[in-house]
């Protein structure tokens, strides 16, 4: 009996030891790629280092098939198709690789982004058979989303200090920078993007966009689901709360629809993009195909990076309304929040199934109004009217000024792009430097509040200053609990709102107060124009970024990280979670106003 007992553990210990070989050998081959692109090779290193890449693909083919002969480790039956569909894909470009196709139709896959496709598709399906476990004894979730940002950051740096990855070499304090910016979907760069970067370089960020835009835990916990078909009760409690899902059975569900929406959108603004480009500004195909791909991202993140110098103020891009129209609505969605596109999508989809049933059937039409919750309701009407307020003061302010050149066709469309921009994204297409007075005090306003929550976006959130407002309202009025289309909004809402515009006043005022300390020649204005910006993760600025000194650039990385995951966030992850007791003390006024 002990000697079957030890037998089964030497046979499950052996089988765990052999499961590991592909994933050991899929990183080696993501570290060898990193050495192969990151660096200058010899011709014998580019040969080993490709019998490598070929060793992967072919531990891939045969990870894929033996997987199905164990129980402990069979894919759901959902995931069949993905993988038989990369069995084939690897099997052929092995075979082309060895020779085996030399039909001239297939010619195309002896270019190298082949293989490493094949790579990269490996790496990311032996991740995704591992089973992730989120252990709140160890982390909550949200010491989990602060920490995966900070190992998302500190390795985007490394990536972005290989010398391939630039023109010429970077410091260390800049490529933390920049990861972190791109991370953090802020934007405020302090090398240029377009120049300094090479082409590998301006990949890395823009995976450090898309990654830092949705999250890492998004796209990890997703895919291990797909493929393993569970997750204990623990892991989805955690992902709940990092999803916003309002219950923990619908916790993939919407994984699955940020993933699907987000490459969806992505995909569309992407070839719009590259309908408006003009052929003479770009005259690579590959180039305005990268240029599309890039600015979809970037804008749908709103993220704010751009590969031209001065982002769309450049002269073939200045007058360019569409493709400003397009990076709008992306910057838009982004910054909506999903939980409010899902609900708009329930919306539109049962009003249209009841249009029909109307139509066909001759039925009469039901109400719909009640699934547009009131989470929703309040960020469109926030976000609509910041719009309007943003455009209409910008083109008053600014008609004369910076929009003095446009039409009036492009000057509403330019005073509309400037008030979306400002809400986190970062593009400008006029000279921030120029603006009025007034005009940069409004933006400033604008960039404080940000966007929508469970965005891409920053900022202190349309949802805060409206339920704020609302209170404040309330309060005038009389009544002491707050109430708005026909549901009471909690007591925690509302104090969440108010300590959150609390810290990112306390944030703001720290960084502009440390920046004008350690460089006391930047003009306070400037100052606090470039911290807002980084709080917000808005990425626009008036041209003092490079030109900081290396702590103020540090201050900088702290705000914008802070910004990016929130101050209440990050001191809910630092101080342990206090139980309320059952019990209540006496209640005693305390003097305000």
């Amino acid at each position: 009996m002990r000697y079957n007992i030890r037998k089964k553990e030497r046979t499950e210990k052996i089988k765990k030891r052999v499961a590991r070989i592909p994933i050991i050998v899929s990183v080696l081959s993501i570290v060898a790629f990193l050495y192969d692109f990151g660096f200058d090779q010899e011709p014998y290193i580019k040969i080993f280092l490709n019998k490598l890449y070929l060793l992967s693909v072919l531990v891939g083919i045969i990870s894929t098939v033996v997987r199905y002969f164990f129980k402990d480790y069979r894919p759901r039956l959902k995931s069949s198709p993905f993988d038989f569909l990369l069995f084939l894909f690897l099997t052929i470009i092995l075979l082309k690789q060895f020779g085996y196709l030399s039909n001239e139709s297939l010619s195309i896959l002896n270019h190298k982004v082949w293989i490493y496709s094949a790579v990269f598709l490996v790496l990311f399906r032996e991740i995704s058979a591992l089973k992730i476990e989120f252990r709140k004894a160890y982390l909550n979730p949200a010491q989990l989303f602060v920490l995966s940002f900070l190992i998302i950051i500190i390795f985007g740096s490394f990536l972005l200090m290989l010398p391939m990855a630039t023109v010429t070499n970077i410091s260390l304090i800049d490529a933390l920078f920049t990861s972190t910016s791109a991370v953090c979907v802020t934007g405020l760069i302090v090398v240029d993007t377009g120049s300094f970067f090479t082409e590998f370089g301006q990949i890395i960020i823009a995976i450090l966009i898309q990654v830092g835009g949705l999250g890492i835990m998004t796209f990890a916990s997703y895919f291990s689901y797909f493929f393993r078909g569970g997750s204990s009760y623990e892991n989805q409690l955690a992902l709940r709360d990092i999803t916003n899902a309002e219950k923990i059975s619908e916790v993939f569900s919407v994984l699955k629809k940020i993933i699907l929406i987000t490459f969806l959108i992505e995909g569309i603004g992407a070839v719009l993009i590259y309908n408006t480009l003009d052929s003479s500004a770009i005259p690579s195909l590959y180039e305005r195909v990268f240029f599309s791909a890039f600015h979809a991202i970037s804008g749908f993140c709103n993220a704010g990076f751009s590969t031209l110098p001065n982002s769309f103020y450049e002269s073939a891009f200045q007058f360019n309304y569409p493709l400003h129209l397009i990076i709008a609505f992306l910057i838009i969605i982004g910054g909506l929040g999903f939980p409010i596109v899902f609900n708009l999508f329930k919306y539109l989809k049962s009003f249209f199934l009841t249009a029909l049933r109307f139509i066909f059937r001759k039925k009469y039409l039901k109400t719909t109004s009640r699934l547009i919750n009131v989470n929703t309701r309040i960020v469109l009407i926030t976000s609509l009217l910041l719009t309007v307020f943003g455009t209409i003061a910008f083109f008053i302010l600014e008609y004369y000024n910076t929009l003095a050149d446009h039409s009036y066709f492009g000057k509403v469309v330019t005073a509309f792009f400037g008030s979306v921009t400002t809400r986190t994204a970062g593009f400008n297409t006029v000279d921030t430097g120029a603006l009025n007075l007034h005009t940069i005090l409004i933006v400033m306003f604008l960039m404080w509040v940000g966007a929508s929550p469970a965005s891409t976006g920053g900022g202190i959130k349309t949802s805060t200053l409206a339920v704020a407002i609302l209170n404040t309202l309330s309060i005038v009025k009389g009544r002491n609990r707050l109430e708005l289309f026909n549901r009471e909004i909690p007591r925690s809402s509302v104090e969440r709102a108010y300590a959150i515009i609390v810290l990112s006043i306390f944030v703001i005022t720290i960084s502009v107060v440390l920046i004008s300390f350690f460089d006391s020649n930047i003009g306070l204005l400037n100052i606090t124009f470039e911290c807002i910006s980084a709080y917000s993760t808005v990425g626009l600025s008036r041209g003092i970024t490079s030109d900081l000194s290396i702590t103020s650039k540090l201050v900088l990385i702290f705000t914008m990280f802070i910004g990016r995951v929130s101050m209440l966030t990050l001191l809910i992850a630092l101080y342990k979670r206090v139980s309320s007791g059952i019990y209540r003390l006496p209640t005693e006024n305390i003097l305000i106003n």
